[in-house]
């Protein structure tokens, strides 16, 4: 059997895929972004689609997407002020890029396993 030669590990690709997961790996991550997907813009829209999140959590989780990049903070200037947030371009790069990840597990992991 004629097995390929071997190359080094390049470790930086290891740091870029390390670094992802420790945005996505972040709790409420993936429910949020999904939300978003989803069509949720408003606080209380997010809040009704991410089940069991407080609003002190979902507020830090829009606060750090935002931060990130990945969500987009717009404030409607109307009486009241109302507030909207959104993908970005990255943020649905980062879902399309994930969804193999979630065929895989649906294949392949039991359900509830952790």
């Amino acid at each position: 059997m004629n097995t390929p030669p071997r190359t080094p590990v390049n470790e930086e690709a290891c740091f870029r895929i390390l670094r992802a997961i420790d945005i996505i790996g972040v709790r409420w991550t993936g429910p949020i972004l999904l939300a978003a997907e989803r069509g949720a813009r408003r606080f209380k829209e997010y809040r009704a689609m991410v089940e069991g999140i407080s609003d002190p959590q979902l507020t830090l989780r829009l606060k750090q997407l935002e931060a990130r990049g990945l969500i987009d903070r717009n404030v409607v200037p109307s009486t009241p002020v109302q507030i909207t947030y959104t993908l970005t371009p990255e943020a649905e790069e980062l879902i399309s890029a994930l969804q193999p990840l979630s065929d895989w597990s649906a294949r392949h992991l039991p359900p509830g396993d952790a």
